[in-house]
């Protein structure tokens, strides 16, 4: 199941292609596959490097250094700064997520379709959970089961119960998981159905060619194509009547900028799904660096924008999120396999913005009033389904309340005696969407509701950020079916020619 591929310091200065998609990731595998298989000549061009899996490193700082953007340093600006993780390698984030599929909620399609009601007849449900249903099947979609779920996760579970919230086992995109947590840093037996081991070889068994190493810096047109750089500096292009975009919610918008093409709000609309998390200590070994590495979830609060997950880490990471210090950290250290580690994931309402900044992308994010208040009740509840679970306590991690919580009343209290300060929690950004937002006005969209730039024909936008609004969920299965969908779109509108020669 390994990929051919082609360096970008490998190829000539000038190639020829019906497309080019830029990003390997879901969206782009996606649609790369959908293109190739009408029998239109794709080349695909990503900026990281492949590797196969077993040369993954256990270590997460590692996995940093190896498959993620600026080794995962990359940071929000705002009231309270926090980082996000983008994957850079063959396969894009997907090779280091936690494989949670999830498919689109009805009520966020139906939530788009009432904003416009030109998404409702572009594709209609039908076509969405035809898409859907497709992912599923092609990346072996499932529960996590018993046998490689983990103290972790299993808990969870029984935190939930104890408070009444629906739960379940986390569906992922896995073959033969061996629950060997390490999802994050890119699973060594290659057991993930990450797009470098499912989509992506597809579309190469399709006739797609896949350029890596090689940074597309700008879109052409008229003639339409890119300009990309190599590892050496050297620059090429790509010439092809159509460019697909597929490099995520932060980075599809910065080219469109750089490449001159700045109509629309791009940029603009930027929401995620701000994370918060705690630790809870257990009388019994948790051991969170086994085991499915995110196997569990509690979806009960889902409506109101609330998702609580497992959370598995290795132990150099599991140390890092202990609370204390000094010799407070020493002792808890010796205790570290006690320890467990659940997140929730806030629905935020608040927009930022990409722009271009001196040295990357400036990402600015400001948490609003009603976003803190569901971080607040996300984390009382992390801390009382612990306790019910088991736990001797937990560590909140909150500036200006408790250090150590023992009891579900003070478990309870944060809900309303935490600070409403966004810089009082550690929050991490995940799920990115909305910076190409998709519709029928030029003036409130970027793409067109069959995914093409409105000011610039046969450029068009696949990934997260023409999605009209975040989720509340995992958004990676989504992503892929409406990439798919914006494939055979694409593939409608094209003729097809002879294939060249690289």
């Amino acid at each position: 199941m390994n990929l051919e591929i082609t360096i970008g310091v490998d190829v000539p200065e000038l190639i020829s292609a019906d497309v080019v998609v830029v990003g390997s990731g879901p969206a782009g595998s996606a649609a790369a596959l959908q293109l190739a298989k009408a029998g239109l000549d794709v080349v695909v061009v990503e900026e990281g490097s492949y590797q196969k899996p077993e040369t993954y490193k256990e270590s997460t700082f590692q996995a940093f250094a190896n498959l993620y953007r600026d080794m995962g340093a990359t940071i929000t600006s705002g009231s309270a700064p926090m980082p996000y993780l983008q994957g850079r390698a063959v396969g894009g984030t997907s090779v280091v997520n936690g494989a949670i599929s999830w498919r689109l909620p009805r009520d966020v399609y139906d939530g788009w379709v009432a904003e416009d009601p030109a998404i409702g007849e572009a594709f209609d449900w039908e076509t969405m959970e035809s898409a859907l249903d497709e992912v599923e099947a092609n990346l072996n979609i499932k529960p996590t089961g018993p046998e490689v779920a983990g103290p972790n996760n299993l808990l969870m579970a029984k935190g939930a119960d104890a408070m009444g919230l629906e739960h379940r086992p986390i569906r992922r995109n896995v073959r033969g998981c061996q629950g060997l947590g390490r999802c994050l840093q890119g699973c060594p037996n290659g057991n993930k159905a990450s797009m470098e081991r499912s989509y992506l070889v597809w579309a190469q068994e399709a006739g797609a060619r896949i350029i890596s190493q090689a940074r597309v810096e700008r879109i052409e047109t008229r003639p339409n194509g890119v300009i990309a750089t190599d590892a050496n500096g050297r620059q090429f292009r790509v010439r092809a009547d159509r460019v697909v975009v597929a490099a995520s919610a932060i980075q599809s918008p910065l080219l469109l900028m750089k490449s001159g093409l700045k109509q629309g709000p791009v940029g603009e609309h930027f929401q995620a799904h701000p994370g918060v998390s705690m630790a809870g200590y257990f009388p019994q070994k948790i051991n969170v660096w086994q085991g499915a590495t995110q196997g569990h979830e509690v979806i009960g609060l889902r409506k109101e924008g609330i998702k609580f997950e497992a959370l598995g880490f290795d132990r150099t990471v599991a140390a890092t999120r202990l609370k204390s210090v000094g010799s407070e950290f020493n002792a808890d250290l010796e205790t570290l396999d006690h320890w467990a580690h659940w997140g929730a994931a806030i629905r935020a309402e608040t927009q930022g913005r990409v722009r271009r900044g001196f040295t990357g992308p400036r990402v600015s994010y400001n948490l609003i009033q009603s976003d803190i208040a569901k971080i607040r009740r996300g984390l009382a509840v992390l801390a009382e389904m612990m306790l019910l679970a088991g736990a001797d306590y937990v560590t909140p991690g909150i500036h200006g309340f408790d250090a150590v919580v023992s009891t579900i009343e003070r478990a309870r209290a944060i809900e309303e005696e935490a600070p409403l300060d966004a810089k009082c929690y550690a929050a991490v950004m995940t799920h990115m969407f909305g910076t190409c937002r998709m519709g029928s006005n030029p003036k409130t969209s970027v793409v067109d509701t069959n995914f093409e730039h409105h000011h610039a024909r046969g450029v068009y936008v696949v990934d997260s950020s023409v999605f009209p609004t975040n989720t509340g969920v995992n958004p990676q299965t989504s992503i892929i079916a409406l990439a798919t969908i914006a494939g055979r779109v694409i593939a409608r509108r094209f003729s097809t020619r002879p294939k060249a020669a690289l």
